[in-house]
């Protein structure tokens, strides 16, 4: 009776754990020379997505890459100039650049479920936005679409 119980209780965990899988989307975020934004930007420049959602960074165009500046719990993430995938777990809200452009506000915002950071997110904006010396208002029109 015990093996049956603990084969049963096995059976669920998996059950759960595959039905998690499921219900975990991947999004695409394109890092281009020119888009709807102009020039050097991530397209879509702010995305929402549920935690445990993957986000894959694709190279459309060579010589860029995305890294993380703010996220919810201080961590950092990385991709590089092939592009690449990143999962994301952590509620709130992810401000991201690529290191060469990162002057020409090529940046993205990326929510996660609720805007758990939003407040701390927000302020950093403000400070990241004063370093750029072109296409100023760029991550303040993303950081808006934020709730």
């Amino acid at each position: 009776m015990k093996r049956r119980s603990f084969l049963n209780l096995l059976l669920a965990a998996g059950l759960l754990s595959a039905s998690a899988n499921i219900y975990a989307a991947e999004h695409e975020v394109k890092m281009l020379n020119a888009g709807a934004d102009g020039i050097m930007v991530f397209e879509p420049g702010y995305l929402k997505i549920a935690p445990g959602d993957t986000v894959n960074f694709v190279a459309v165009d060579a010589g860029h890459n995305a890294i993380s500046e703010v996220t919810p719990d201080g961590s950092k993430w990385e991709v590089g100039f092939d592009g690449g995938k990143v999962k994301f777990e952590q509620e709130g809200i992810n401000i991201y650049y690529c290191l060469p452009h990162k002057s020409m506000a090529m940046v993205g915002v990326i929510q996660v479920g609720n805007a758990t950071n939003k407040d701390d997110a927000m302020k950093q904006a403000d400070t990241i936005e004063a370093g750029f010396a072109m296409n100023q208002g760029r991550l303040k029109k993303y950081m808006a679409e934020v709730k």
